[in-house]
């Protein structure tokens, strides 16, 4: 007898570990379908972070599919971008990749949103009704014929139908899926990241940039309500920590001589607001289940941020998810089957985002030339194939 069959339940019910963007993804897309969820948050409270996302055309479509349309929400609180700028250090244009006609076309736009504005959008979408169970951190799972049973630090457990890790780069969950797993793959650079409050004449409507220095890029874009989203970027040696280190002054001695709008954006910043990372994704799992249990976004397959894909995956994964389940008789086969249709995008997107990354974080000088006289001639039509093949949904083929 089954979890559903014991407790006399006309639907099945999913554990959902983590309640960041693939989490309330998943939530929203599976009561779409059916499907009663739990979900489990390890933080004590329900913190976004103090960054920004671009959030793509791919996942709004996607999630229209299951007539959830977060369209409405973003653009209240985030920002469209029609176009992705691209200059050189000091601010002189190397290229401009239109979006709009693209967007249009497709029937859906691009934003650029505060991950707080984000997460609220998704909770929309879910509903006031359902709760998030937090200071919930997982530490393990049993799956059988029957179910599925999740443990937790403060010895708490908790049973269903199936299970979706959705907890992030760190998962938990992935961490008894795939023990052997080479761990995290460093991208060979640090980050740094924030929004701010930023006034500024470069900073129009809708701006999003990216600036290419030699083993080095910054990022600044219009999130909207008068705030700028930006991050920073510098080649670091394998194993070095040191440029995490570094504070707001080194970081702008990094960057000196650099755009007007890139020292600006980095002076008005506040020290304690600047989040350090090191940029990184992790080899591509086979295998992303077992039994009753399945990963969802980046603790399945965390990829660098260069393609601005990793929120809009997450998404398409939930909405494929509850596609596979809705009505489903046979839990197991039916995330199997969800496996089975994303493995091939996401492994593609995640390797397309790491290569890019290698390109835009090129050191030497030829190189570095090299790489910006492509981008500046290179037939439009190229990157225009390129973008569409990555934001239609259904994809390509």
């Amino acid at each position: 007898m089954t979890q559903q069959e014991k407790s006399g339940r006309a639907t099945p019910k999913a554990l959902i570990i983590g309640a960041g963007i693939g989490g309330l993804a998943t939530a929203a897309t599976l009561r779409r379908a059916g499907v009663e969820v739990q979900i489990f948050e390890k933080a004590p409270e329900l913190r976004p972070g103090t960054t920004a996302v671009s959030l793509m055309s791919n996942a709004i479509l996607a999630l229209r599919t299951l007539d959830i349309d977060i369209a409405p929400g973003l653009a209240k609180r985030g920002e469209v971008f029609d176009e992705l700028k691209f200059r050189t250090r000091r601010g002189l244009p190397i290229r401009a990749l239109p979006f709009r006609d693209l967007a249009d076309r497709l029937g859906a736009a691009n934003y650029a949103v505060h991950r707080a504005d984000l997460q609220q959008t998704l909770l929309d979408a879910i509903g006031d009704d359902q709760e998030i169970e937090l200071n919930a951190s997982a530490t393990g799972f049993t799956t059988g014929d029957d179910g599925v049973e999740v443990t937790f630090e403060d010895g708490r457990t908790a049973t269903g139908d199936i299970l979706i890790g959705a907890d992030g780069f760190n998962s938990a969950i992935r961490r008894q899926v795939a023990p052997a797993d080479d761990g995290p793959r460093s991208g060979g650079y640090a980050c740094w990241l924030a929004t701010v409050p930023f006034d500024h004449p470069r900073l129009t409507k809708g701006y999003a940039a990216h600036y290419w220095g030699r083993g080095q890029r910054f990022g600044l874009a219009d999130i909207g309500h008068g705030r700028a989203y930006w991050w920073a970027t510098k080649n670091v040696p394998p194993g070095a920590s040191g440029h995490l280190r570094r504070g707001k002054e080194g970081l702008a001695g990094l960057f000196a001589g650099w755009a007007d709008e890139v020292r600006e954006a980095i002076r008005v910043t506040p020290e304690e607001t600047i989040v350090r990372i090191t940029a990184q994704d992790r080899p591509f799992l086979a295998r992303w289940g077992t039994g009753r249990m399945t990963l969802l976004g980046d603790a399945a397959h965390p990829m660098l941020v260069s393609l601005g894909q990793g929120a809009a995956l997450a998404i398409e994964d939930a909405v494929v998810l509850a596609q596979h389940l809705k009505g489903a008789t046979d839990l197991p086969a039916a995330l199997r089957g969800y496996e089975d249709e994303r493995r091939p995008r996401t492994e593609a997107l995640v390797g397309a985002a790491r290569a890019l990354s290698l390109t835009e974080q090129l050191e030497g000088p030829f190189s570095a030339l090299g790489r910006d006289l492509y981008f500046r001639f290179a037939p439009m039509s190229r990157f225009t194939s390129q973008n569409e093949a990555v934001l239609t949904w259904p994809p390509q083929g």
